[in-house]
């Protein structure tokens, strides 16, 4: 059971340094499961199987909080939230005015993020760090397999990379809108895991025909699918919607590039593979884009509460505005009272 001194101080924190942690942690989670995937698939596990695992073991963790915790605010489910939720189409975008100090700040904000993690993921660069020489690696307790770079297509990769950005990003900015209408969190992404068990099992259908696939084979495969599909999709996927409720969408998408830094560290840490400059090179332009844009959207605040606060009338104003029309009712009035004897 929880703490509640915990929980009073938890909520004691402003809501603004609450998504900033919770974005934080949640980068973290999905650095871990990019590592251990990593893991898992050098392990021999298939690659479809390991999806369908992932979202069923996170639909069987959210379905029971969604439906108890959720039962009197769910709205009730029509086709076209359906629809919504199995396709999730583009319908949103950020606001950025390039005429005010934030807009700039924070579209060189995000330059800067996404230049600092394609500088990670295109350029090495000489290396800064290793773990392990290539000499002492055949006795070293971290498999081979988990560092292995033999086998990788780098061209095919940044295709593929450049696709999952892509979905990502239009997976990140749909949410927004659909949570107007569908406001209960929790029972929203289980709808989006249970539509995913579903997409997977029937590209399962015509791409894996071999029953030992879906078998696990060893503790490491079955820790790698346990941690994907409980913190890296249930866990992960509940706290992201949270913050694209609260936050928006372009505020969790910043945080993206924090990911691919944390990967590449953990990767070093974990799996034995080496750092290079061009890693050092992105962290300092991540850090430093994840810096303007979150300057730009707290000058963004400020001006919105500062015209908010000019366009509601003081109680000043107030009787000020009242002061014309009271001076003209009393010169209106006669100098001297009327004699009530003609009432």
């Amino acid at each position: 059971m929880a703490d509640p001194a915990t929980g009073r101080m938890w909520c004691s924190i402003p809501e603004r340094f609450q998504l900033h942690i919770a974005m934080l942690a949640l980068q973290f989670g999905y650095a871990g499961f990019h590592v251990v995937s990593r893991a898992a698939l050098n392990m021999g596990i298939s690659k479809i199987v390991f999806p369908v695992y992932r979202n069923i073991l996170a639909l069987l963790l959210l379905l029971p909080f969604a439906y108890f915790l959720e039962k009197k605010e769910r709205p009730p489910l029509t086709l076209s939230l359906v629809v919504q939720f199995f396709l999730l189409a583009v319908v949103g975008i950020e606001q950025v005015r390039l005429n005010r100090k934030d807009g700039i700040s924070k579209v060189l904000g995000t330059i800067l993020c996404v230049v600092g993690a394609s500088v990670i993921t295109l350029y090495k660069g000489p290396t800064i760090y290793s773990p392990t020489p290539p000499s002492q690696r055949v006795n070293s307790p971290i498999p081979l397999s988990f560092g292995d770079a033999s086998g990788k297509n780098w061209t095919l990769g940044c295709i593929f990379l450049i696709g999952h950005c892509l979905s990502w990003a239009g997976w990140l900015v749909l949410q927004s809108p659909i949570l107007k209408k569908y406001p209960a969190r929790l029972s929203f992404t289980s709808y989006q895991c249970f539509f995913g068990v579903l997409q997977f099992l029937v590209i399962a259908a015509f791409l894996e025909r071999d029953p030992q696939a879906w078998l696990i084979h060893s503790g490491g495969e079955l820790l790698s699918v346990f941690y994907a599909g409980v913190v890296a999709s249930g866990i992960a996927f509940a706290v992201q919607i949270w913050c694209i409720d609260r936050g928006g969408p372009v505020f969790v998408a910043v945080y993206q590039p924090v990911q691919t830094l944390v990967v590449a560290i953990m990767a070093s840490l974990a799996l034995g593979e080496e750092f290079y400059l061009g890693g050092i090179i992105g962290a300092v332009l991540i850090i430093t884009g994840l810096y303007f844009v979150l300057w730009g959207k707290n000058e963004e605040r400020k001006f919105a509460a500062a015209t908010q606060k000019a366009a509601i009338p003081s109680p000043a104003d107030h009787s000020n505005n009242h002061a014309p029309s009271h001076i003209k009712s009393s010169l209106a009035q006669p100098l001297l009272p009327q004699s009530t004897e003609n009432v």
